[in-house]
């Protein structure tokens, strides 16, 4: 897996990526602390409204970006919003009031709603064979798990020796070193796309893309399973340590952690096994057994406190980690066989955008439910969607899913360059490639017009 490292360009991208994230992570603990100094054991409403305006900024900015994208330097694009993520993080530390967090959350998602689409568009460009993005999508996914295991507990440590409030420094630095070493590598100029129509055309075709190509409408399913079982750990996670544990501060760092170390562990054996299996046959599994682990949050936070339900809480949030990994590392590789080089950045912005929208509902479900009705309920709840999620990905994703498709064009001229291979038949003109949404291909075949090769 590290021989993607040798690229100079990757390496640098994957440690800007890796260091943005540690600092990510310490906003992560100091933010809940934060709500929870503010509202007490109503700080799972606060969290989840907070993570629900994270969530809009998410779904209304990705797609205007990944829409501009390939007119914007990539480079300057996520420098300047690494710039304005470190000014937001430092202003985030003088908040008293809720209302300041949602408004500081709010700019400071709409840069990261701005940077990770064109981020993500870039890796297949430096790394264009298979075997070396597959790679980057493990590497990706274990720098988001070490984020999840190391930066819960440097900021366990560090809470031993500053109030939380200077975690969001820490923030601050992780973005502006990110931001250095985006600047050190040349990066490769966005493809050009022929659409027509402006930025709403390009916009909209990423949400289009989605719906017509039936793998990546069943990834959409599996997003909402994911942010069923993930909504709860990182809503959740403080009620349940402080008020129904009543464990110190640091106890949250180590919840989240587990859930880090079960997710790094799944991404460090995803490379091996997606070798041998298909993307199919990893995720659908890894997602029917999330509604199983929520389950058993249920019965373990309805449960007295104790030292065994404690440690329950701390394998189920470890294995919900582990299984939410195996659901999302595969996704890049989804995408990019979902789409022409020139869309990558409309598709990864779409996804973004549409797979957000995701948690845009299961945030502030989680966080309201827990405050109104308790844990137990809200593991419940939780669970029955993502148990619709997953069925319902398996109902849209045929189990027989080639690249290639054998497909006839009933619109196209005779001559056209498109049609090069292509040969007569009853209703146009029959020919073979791997096949994805672009201006040629509006609808996804079926039937004899879709014959695998």
């Amino acid at each position: 897996m590290l021989s993607t490292l040798r690229n100079r360009t990757y390496r640098h991208l994957f440690a800007a990526q890796a260091i943005a994230l540690v600092g990510t992570g310490l906003a992560t603990v100091a933010l809940s602390l934060l709500a929870y100094d503010i509202a007490g054991a109503d700080a799972s409403a606060v969290l989840g409204t907070a993570l629900a305006v994270k969530m809009v900024a998410y779904v209304a900015v990705a797609p205007a970006v990944g829409a501009l994208a390939d007119r914007i330097p990539r480079r300057r694009l996520l420098v300047a919003m690494d710039l304005t993520r470190a000014a937001v993080a430092l202003a985030l530390p003088f908040v008293s009031q809720a209302w300041q967090i949602y408004v500081l959350i709010f700019l400071l998602q709409a840069a990261s709603a701005a940077f990770t689409p064109a981020f993500q568009a870039t890796i297949p460009e430096v790394l264009p064979a298979e075997r070396d993005y597959t790679q980057a999508l493990s590497m990706s996914r274990l720098a988001y798990d070490l984020e999840s295991l190391f930066s819960p507990a440097l900021a366990a440590g560090l809470l031993a020796l500053v109030p939380y409030t200077w975690l969001f420094t820490g923030t601050t630095a992780g973005f502006l070193a990110s931001a250095t070493l985006v600047v050190s590598v040349a990066l490769p100029k966005p493809a050009p796309v022929e659409r027509t129509g402006g930025g709403h055309a390009k916009a909209a075709f990423g949400a289009r893309l989605f719906w017509a190509t039936p793998r990546l409408r069943a990834l959409l399913a599996l997003d909402l399973a994911v942010a069923a079982a993930g909504a709860i750990v990182f809503v959740d996670t403080v009620v349940a340590v402080r008020e129904h544990f009543h464990r110190p501060a640091g106890a949250v760092s180590l919840a989240l952690g587990a859930y880090g170390a079960g997710s790094m562990l799944a991404a460090l054996l995803l490379p091996r096994l997606l070798r041998r299996l298909s993307d199919r046959t990893v995720m659908l599994p890894a997602a029917f057994a999330l509604p199983a682990v929520l389950a058993a949050v249920a019965a373990v936070t309805a449960a007295a406190p104790g030292g065994w339900s404690w440690a329950a809480l701390l394998v189920s949030w470890a294995a919900i980690g582990a299984a939410c990994s195996a659901v999302l590392t595969p996704g890049g590789r989804l995408i990019r066989r979902s789409a022409a080089d020139a869309d990558l950045p409309a598709a990864f912005a779409a996804q973004f955008s549409l797979s957000h929208s995701c948690w845009l509902l299961t945030y502030p479900l989680a966080g309201w439910l827990a405050a109104g009705a308790g844990l137990p309920v809200t593991a419940v709840v939780l669970g029955a969607i993502a148990l619709l999620a997953a069925g319902a990905a398996t109902a849209i994703w045929p189990a027989r899913d080639p690249a290639r498709l054998d497909h006839v064009h009933a619109d196209l001229p005779p001559g056209h360059p498109h049609l090069t291979d292509a040969h007569p038949a009853a209703d146009g003109w029959l020919h073979g490639h791997d096949y994805v949404i672009d201006r040629y291909h509006r609808h996804w075949p079926h039937g004899l017009a879709a014959r695998a090769n």
